[in-house]
């Protein structure tokens, strides 16, 4: 039999979302992470095509982590014949099943919409997947523990190590006829408000990584100031300060950052309303899972009594009416879908109003049109002017910058036989290439989008 191990680049290759990673061999074929395109509309367009690979024939999928651009895919794998186990640790798991679940009814909710106000230039819309099809997903997943080797096949294994970035993400090592292969899924950071450092790979004969923030450095930024100044500011003009929040790690993070400048006096009692149907289930697998975080759990159960979160669309609208100062923290992070577009459609016109983005903006976003200086955005099919300020925090990513990059590849003890950059946009991918290439003189390639290669 043939040791032949063919890569194919399904997603992630020239742009930052859609990871699919495909390791064809002959004894079984893997599909690390089935995520979905998120940004510019000719990259959303290819979530609709059939996946170039039979679904049929993938033995199994494993999950690095929960996040939409690595599992957002699933249910339309499995709607063209995948049935195999998805493997991921178990926060991921729990995280990428509200995940689906979360994005099957936005999607359902959106096509109805679109279908009853005539917007789409589709007749009719149709939703990606439906809730249904997120579910049948859902029964495939299989938990496995940090750290222990799984056996996939005679000559084949796997294992997950923890990589900070968000609850359960993990790197994955796979030993495929004795070559080791390493796919860093998304790198967390050093220095985490919730999260310990993640872990280091100490060996790679193929390395397949991630490259989101591989050109720059997180600026030093003073978050306790600029949060405490801003929500001054919106007590002193009555306005209010919208948050639009990943509902995932950046919405914990945020809270904890707000409740610890309450507790030191840094900010007043002002009214903080958390309106993330997605994000207070996950607070819930911050309760589940203590060992995968750095909170203590009475001082987080403690936390969340203290912000006002939203369970009802009702009590959005009752939020969107109350006309004092106010902060409000609402999914989705880039401003793609979520409860914050039905804030923003109300709010961005007025000039008392600070809109506080947090975090990397993929391109085609409306994070990053606001963030470039769009005088007006499209909401629900209507333009929106924007009279509001526009603020930008980006020392909260999740991400490793450049420095983390370097520092999560420093004990990789031999030269890799092939670096593969993933998960970033031209220039960032780049960047990283001739960095990797001065500190370690590692042979280092970009792959584009559907591009394979062999190895053996």
């Amino acid at each position: 039999m043939s040791n032949k191990v063919k890569i194919s680049f399904y997603g992630a290759a020239g742009t930052v979302t859609g990871s699919k990673f495909l390791l064809e061999t002959p004894e079984y074929n893997i599909l690390i992470d089935a995520g979905m395109f998120q940004g510019l509309k000719e990259l959303r367009k290819l979530n609709w095509e059939d996946f170039p690979f039979p679904p049929k024939n993938i033995d199994t999928v494993l999950l690095t982590h929960g996040h939409l651009d690595h599992s957002g895919y699933l249910p339309r794998l499995v709607m063209q014949g995948f049935n195999g186990p998805i493997l991921g640790t178990s926060p991921s798991l729990a995280i990428a099943s509200i995940i689906l679940r979360d994005s099957a009814k936005i999607q359902e909710e959106n096509a109805e919409k679109a279908n009853k106000e005539d917007f789409s230039s589709h007749s009719p819309a149709l939703p990606f997947y439906n809730i249904e099809q997120a579910e049948k997903a859902i029964t495939l997943f299989e938990k496995v523990e940090p750290e222990d080797w799984i056996t996939l096949s005679e000559n084949i294994k796997a294992r997950f190590i923890k990589n900070g970035h968000i609850l359960g993400a993990t790197f994955i090592e796979l030993d495929i006829f004795g070559k080791l292969w390493v796919f860093s899924g998304d790198i967390g950071r050093e220095q985490d408000l919730l999260l310990e450092p993640p872990g280091r790979p100490q060996w790679a004969d193929y390395l397949i990584m991630e490259s989101t923030y591989g050109d720059r450095r997180h600026p030093v930024e003073d978050v306790d100031e600029i949060l405490s100044s801003e929500i001054e500011n919106v007590i002193n003009t009555n306005g209010s300060l919208i948050i639009p929040s990943f509902a995932v790690e950046r919405l914990q993070s945020l809270m904890f950052k707000l409740w610890q400048l309450y507790k030191k006096n840094k900010i007043p009692n002002i009214p903080i309303f958390i309106d993330s149907p997605m994000g207070n289930e996950v607070l819930d697998v911050f309760e589940r899972f203590p060992q995968w975080h750095k909170l203590d759990l009475n001082e987080f159960r403690e936390m969340k009594k203290h912000f006002k979160i939203i369970t009802s669309y009702k009590d959005t609208w009752k939020t969107i009416d109350y006309n004092r100062p106010k902060v409000v923290i609402a999914g989705s992070g880039m401003v793609t879908g979520g409860r914050v577009l039905t804030y923003l459609r109300y709010y961005l016109e007025k000039p008392e109003t600070t809109v506080l983005l947090v975090g990397f903006q993929a391109e085609g976003t409306r994070g990053r049109q606001l963030l470039e200086g769009s005088q007006e955005i499209k909401i629900f099919g209507k333009y929106c002017q924007v009279n509001a300020k526009i603020k930008h925090i980006d020392s909260l990513s999740a991400h490793a910058d450049q420095v983390g990059l370097l520092a999560w590849t420093s004990e990789i003890k031999n030269i890799p036989e092939q670096v593969f950059l993933v998960h970033g946009e031209p220039h960032s991918r780049d960047a990283l290439r001739v960095k990797l290439k001065d500190v370690y003189k590692w042979n280092t390639s970009s792959p584009e989008l559907h591009e394979s290669f062999s190895a053996s």
